[in-house]
């Protein structure tokens, strides 16, 4: 957040910009680009890297699987690389935090609604017929909890909560019965997930599913996504830690036992991305550490940012060019930019390069709002 949660001046790490970039690239049009170079080429080992970029069909777990729960885990590191206690503060100084964070958390949910349905199609006027569950609900969600545990509790406490989270979510998924379930049931229909979703998420679930991908339930482990980055951001900080390629190592060593620990519990708990169980919270968080450690050693302690600057670019204005998405036929616009380029390329290459040329036009108006400081911050 804000460099006002903290009387010193909050560290700003580009790789964090650049990460939260790269996981936005993939959003934007990345994924597109495997299918554009198996097209191109017909060599089959791109059809595996495309593969990656779908969503897993159930359990399983896929690269495009992590890109939501990074975002969430990156977050959190913001909040942890300049911690607040505001609990011990007059109630004064601590208003403007509070509304901001209330503001922040409002914002997203109707954005979240915003992108749901488009600014063409528009939300239902009927109230009943919103999908108000959203994935930037489901960030204003972990985010918001996850700064009233940074602001009020110690950093025991916080580990502590979360893993009680973990656990007590994994406990009800295994063993709480519900009307008409079975305890310990992940499928779509009969989880107990599923029965929350059908009976007390307000307006509808995706695709009217018995299931909401960003539902109740398992919006609650999200936030320990957020609380992961909380943790890592706290140690990157630690002045009395010496050798940044000491965090570096760290950070990998942390983020491969976490991930083995979640393919661990993946025999009890199958790793599930639209429930979003422990042992995803794990593998993602695993991931997430593993990659935050990869850019911070190359921007942060090699000091290459040059090659992270196009990332950077995107992650400067992440949110709003994610809800651009929705609002704006980027196709259509690259289409109308690119469109005679895109065509005096061969047919074999013309699905690549229209992948390119969505993403060049995104990054365009991005790097203009860069060059002019417009960052647009909910």
């Amino acid at each position: 957040m804000e460099a006002t949660q903290a009387k010193t001046p909050k560290r700003r790490l580009m790789s964090l910009d650049a990460l939260r970039g790269f996981d936005m690239f993939w959003i934007l049009g990345g994924e597109a680009l495997f299918a554009g170079l198996l097209a191109w080429t017909s060599w089959q080992g791109w059809q595996w890297a495309d593969a990656q970029m779908q969503h897993s069909q159930w359990h399983g777990f896929t690269f495009y699987d992590l890109i939501f729960p990074l975002f969430i885990f990156l977050s959190g590191v913001a909040l942890g690389l300049s911690p607040k206690r505001l609990d011990k503060l007059p109630m004064a100084k601590r208003m403007p935090l509070y509304i901001h964070s209330i503001k922040r958390l409002l914002l997203l949910l109707f954005f979240g609604v915003l992108y749901n349905h488009g600014w063409g199609a528009g939300a239902p006027a009927a109230i009943d017929e919103v999908r108000y569950a959203s994935v930037l609900g489901r960030i204003a969600f972990a985010w918001f909890f996850a700064a009233m545990l940074v602001w009020h509790t110690s950093l025991r406490t916080q580990i502590l909560v979360t893993l009680g989270i973990l656990l007590g979510y994994g406990f009800v998924q295994l063993f709480v019965p519900f009307p008409g379930g079975t305890a310990g049931v992940f499928t779509p229909q009969g989880s107990i997930n599923a029965y929350f979703d059908t009976h007390y998420l307000p307006g509808i679930t995706y695709q009217n599913r018995p299931l909401d991908p960003e539902g109740l339930l398992s919006t609650i482990p999200a936030i320990a996504n957020a609380m992961a980055g909380v943790f890592v951001g706290h140690f990157i900080v630690k002045d009395h830690i010496k050798g940044e390629w000491f965090k570096v190592a760290s950070m990998l060593l942390v983020g491969s036992l976490v991930l083995a620990s979640g393919w661990l519990l993946n025999m009890t708990i199958p790793v599930n991305k639209d429930l979003w169980t422990s042992s995803f919270v794990l593998v993602t968080t695993g991931w997430s550490i593993i990659l935050l450690a990869v850019f911070y050693g190359i921007v942060d302690v090699l000091k290459w940012q040059r090659i992270a600057f196009p990332f950077v670019v995107i992650g400067c204005n992440a949110i709003i060019i994610y809800l651009s998405s929705s609002l704006i036929d980027w196709k259509y616009t690259a289409q109308s930019v690119f469109g005679g380029v895109v065509n005096a390329f061969p047919a074999s290459a013309h699905e690549l390069a229209a992948a390119v040329a969505l993403l060049l036009v995104q990054w365009l108006l991005l790097f203009w709002m860069y060059k002019r400081d417009i960052f647009i911050k909910v």
